[in-house]
């Protein structure tokens, strides 16, 4: 199974993007920034931008910017509009033992889902920037 990496590369997007609210910021600078592809970054402002958190502007002066204030964007906004569903999946399987399990699970998956979105609703974009800031300073 392939590791999923929008979420952190949407969060890493949106640091980039707090850094410079008033600035139009295009694909291509935050990907050479990110180190990685243009159309992987497209992708996830498409993502970003369809939830509203950031804005974009077409055109050859164009790029984005976060569309509210970094400090009312939580992690949990950017999971919820990079991530499709919920992180865990019950396979269909037939059979009462297995159905016994798949409940099971499935109760579990919904609790864990809840704590992590409840871990990400924690933390703004503003305070991720500032424990990065400080970080890089010492």
């Amino acid at each position: 199974m392939a590791a999923n990496c929008r979420f952190a590369t949407g969060v890493h997007a949106l640091v980039l993007l707090a850094a410079e609210p008033e600035t139009l910021q295009t694909s291509n600078d935050i990907a050479r920034k990110l180190n990685t592809n243009p159309v992987v970054i497209r992708r996830v402002l498409a993502a970003l931008q369809k939830a509203e958190l950031v804005s974009s502007q077409k055109g050859p002066s164009g790029g984005s910017r976060l569309s509210r204030p970094a400090k009312s964007i939580t992690l949990r906004d950017v999971y919820r509009a990079v991530e499709n569903g919920h992180i865990f999946h019950s396979p269909e399987l037939a059979g009462a033992a297995a159905v016994r399990v798949g409940a099971a699970l499935d109760k579990i998956f919904s609790q864990s889902q809840d704590a992590l979105e409840s871990e990400l609703e924690g933390t703004t974009l503003a305070q991720l920037s500032k424990k990065i800031s400080r970080k890089g300073k010492k």
